[in-house]
């Protein structure tokens, strides 16, 4: 990326990685719905102070809550290293000048520092899975300076989202909010160590729900988005509401320099809890899967499947034997909502698959040739280890080239067994392969690329130049087509005047 231009960066929040010698603090808030134990809960705090009507302190709240947030140390040994010359030695903190005599270094302890919240009064901690991540030791300090070993009891990294059990009784611990029914504009606080100083309170806002931003394994991300100021360090810290409960745990932020400027993450108290619950349960987390790749309606897709609207995804594949299936899902259905529930977009089907059990059945509403039905889905197990296809390379062997009349501005050619395997396709897969791309084309501009495999053209199969040119001429205006890329279907609609 040219230096010029500013660069936009999405960082874990908070496992602020430093050398030995830091030392912070970090508190944190409890709540008092959970059923676990109650012998521990403190005292009402004193009333909030109101002028005129409107609240000017939220002291109370954090009062309350704070003992049940935790500074995390997590410890990482690096093996020892020859060093051929002093300046790599590296360099201590605070600005210590770096050695200059020794030429090898023995094993160092690394310490990472992040946030946790107590959820329970046995000692049940959840906090960031990439404040833990390959930790050797994993060290917590409570507010009043007592420190634990901590147990890793389970990780989720497709969630980002790690269990720890330390050996006390009667902690003070934090209650779940239903972050289902925050809404955007509600007063929200964040507390947790950033950037290694102690414990930390700031205010904000919910800026916005269910965003994506990626950057966690697998993507199951549906963040509370939050002004309240949110730095490193302050990973796997709570966000809450001014009622003193659990809402969100702090994961992420945006930032153009690496520190805050009020675009921060949390990941929902719901998807928390229930991540929670089956760690504790079976050391894993079981995820529902339907079986499809989608993508968002756009409003050039709505006009080539006749919506009327841009709600629900269009299905671009099903995979072969998977639970969509066998239910009878089609490439080119709209899926408008699961169990009565409007579907959005992508993110929100995914999430709402993922947060069902495997083997629930559900009942999407599909639309199909414009007509509504429905269909019945028992949901599969989805794999912790499933990744995308392998890249493939581009077409080798020409046969029966040729172009598309200058209508896309591409070269095409029959898809044979060998392509097919170098682009992770089935051997017998059936398409037109992109061998060229004219960059000031219409399929340039629409985001074709070389080595794409056209599958159908206005919902029609295409295997010859000749399918092609036939299916369209029954859309002058716009082309619908579904391509095939790195084994994964995608439609695309190219203007074509």
């Amino acid at each position: 990326m040219n230096s010029s231009k500013t660069r936009v960066l999405v960082v874990l929040a908070g496992a602020l990685s430093l050398s030995i010698f830091l030392a912070s603090g970090c508190k944190n808030m409890l709540g008092a719905n959970d059923p676990a134990v109650t012998s521990n809960q403190p005292s009402e705090p004193p009333a909030p102070v109101v002028v005129d009507g409107a609240r000017t302190s939220y002291a109370d709240v954090v009062e309350k809550v704070a003992p049940a947030v935790v500074k995390i140390t997590a410890e990482h040994k690096e093996k020892a290293q020859q060093l051929d010359m002093p300046s790599q030695a590296l360099p201590f903190p605070f600005g210590d000048q770096q050695p200059q005599q020794p030429q090898r270094r023995g094993p160092s302890i690394q310490r990472g520092l992040g946030s946790g919240v107590i959820v329970s009064a046995d000692g049940t901690i959840l906090t960031n899975n990439h404040v833990i991540d390959g930790a050797e030791k994993v060290q917590v300090e409570m507010t009043d300076k007592r420190s634990f070993e901590a147990r890793v009891v389970g990780a989720d990294k497709l969630s980002d989202l790690a269990l720890l059990k330390i050996e006390a009784k009667d902690l003070p611990y934090l209650g779940f909010g239903d972050s289902d029914r925050v809404r955007v504009g509600d007063v929200v606080l964040a507390i947790g160590n950033p950037l290694g100083i102690g414990q930390t309170v700031t205010a904000g806002i919910i800026s916005a729900k269910g965003r994506r931003t990626g950057l966690s394994d697998g993507s199951f991300e549906d963040f509370l988005q939050t002004d309240a100021p949110i730095n490193e360090g302050n990973s796997g810290g709570p966000l809450i509401n001014v009622n003193g409960e659990l809402i969100g745990i702090n994961s992420q932020i945006l930032s153009r320099s690496g520190g805050n400027i009020g675009i921060g993450f949390s990941i929902p108290s719901n998807m928390a809890r229930s991540v929670m619950e089956q760690l504790l349960k079976d050391g894993k987390v079981h995820r529902g899967q339907l079986g499809v790749i989608v993508q968002n309606v756009t409003a050039e897709l709505a006009e080539s499947f006749n919506l009327k609207g841009l709600e629900g995804v269009v299905v671009s594949q099903v995979k072969s034997g998977s639970a969509a299936d066998k239910a009878g899902v089609k490439t080119g259905d709209v899926i408008m909502s699961l169990n009565g529930e409007k579907i959005e977009d992508s993110n929100t089907l995914r999430n709402k698959v993922a947060a069902t059990a495997p083997g629930t059945e559900v009942t999407l509403k599909i639309l199909r040739d414009d007509k509504e039905q429905e269909v019945k889905v028992a949901l599969s197990e989805a794999s912790q280890d499933e990744q995308p296809n392998a890249p493939g390379s581009g077409p080798t062997k020409k046969e029966e080239s040729g172009s598309d009349g200058g209508k896309l501005g591409i070269t095409i050619e029959p898809l044979t067994g060998d392509t097919a395997k170098k682009l992770g396709l089935p051997a017998d897969a059936k398409g037109l392969v992109v061998s060229d791309v004219d960059a000031d084309g219409p399929a340039a501009e629409a985001g074709i690329r070389q080595g794409d495999v056209i599958l159908s053209v206005n919902r029609q199969e295409v295997q010859t130049v000749e399918n092609m040119r036939e299916a369209l001429s029954k859309s002058p205006s716009r082309a619908l087509l579904l391509v095939s890329r790195r084994g994964q279907a995608i439609f695309l609609t190219v203007p074509l005047n």
